[in-house]
Order: structure tokens, then sequence, then C-alpha cells
């Protein structure tokens, strides 16, 4: 099972202040991909003392424990979720900047198969996929 990111915080030796603890548990409530501006805005909501500046700090001290992993998906916006997640890839709505998580066990393989006969081992990969919905033939 895995650990929550309050929990791998404190297992990392990290020091939590109240305003750390907030945000983290917003983290971990965020089933979306939420840029700074946005974890903020959520975080601000549950403590009003809480900057902006002590959001992307505690983000950016996150992301270099190993617990957040930042993505960049062409918009401008870093966004984030928690490292230890189950691996997945993404599709983006250019539109909307909607960010689907997806697992395809057929592009998985392929990969495998392009690293092979290419001589080498996959260790890891990040797939991103940008579309646009496709229009309704009504």
């Amino acid at each position: 099972m895995t650990k929550t990111i309050l929990e791998r915080c404190e297992a990392t030796g990290l020091r939590m202040t109240e305003q750390r603890r907030t945000i983290a548990q917003v983290l971990q409530s965020a089933d979306d991909h939420p840029d700074v501006e946005e974890l903020y805005n959520r975080a601000a909501a549950k403590d009003p003392n809480i900057s902006l500046a002590t959001v992307y700090r505690t983000v950016k001290l996150l992301e270099e424990s190993g617990i957040l992993e930042k993505h960049e998906f062409g918009d401008g916006r870093a966004r984030y979720e928690t490292a230890d997640r189950e691996h997945h890839d993404h599709l983006i709505d250019v539109n909307s900047g909607e960010v689907i998580e997806f697992v395809d066990p057929e592009i998985e393989e392929l990969q495998e198969r392009i690293a092979a006969k290419l001589g080498y081992r996959l260790m890891g990969h990040r797939l991103e996929l940008y579309g646009v919905p496709l229009k309704d033939n009504d």
C-alpha cells in the first residue's frame, strides 16, 4: 500500500510545518494534475495564512525529495502528481487543458518491442499524447 504524501515527507525527514502539512493534504486529495496556482487556491481555502511563495517552496522541496513528479504539458504551467503512483500515460486535451490518465497494454508491449529491436532493455518511459475532442457526427 502506498504511503500518503505526509507519511513520505516524514519518512524522508522533512520538517513539516502546519502550512506544509496543509499543502501535503491538498496534494494527497487531488485527483487531477494541479499547478502551483491551483494548489495555492486549494490550500489557502483551508488556511488563509498560506502564501503563494510558501506553496512554491514546498512544491520544489517535495519535487527535489522525489515525493512529487513535475509534468509540463506544453501549456506553460508545471503540473504535479505524486511520484509513487502506478505507471500511466497522459492524453492532454489541447482545448481545455484536461489531462486524462490511461494505461494501454498494447502500447506498453509495443514500446518494449521497439526498445528490444533497437538493442535496448527499456528502463522506463513517459508518453504524452496531445489531442482535440472528436466532433459528434449528429
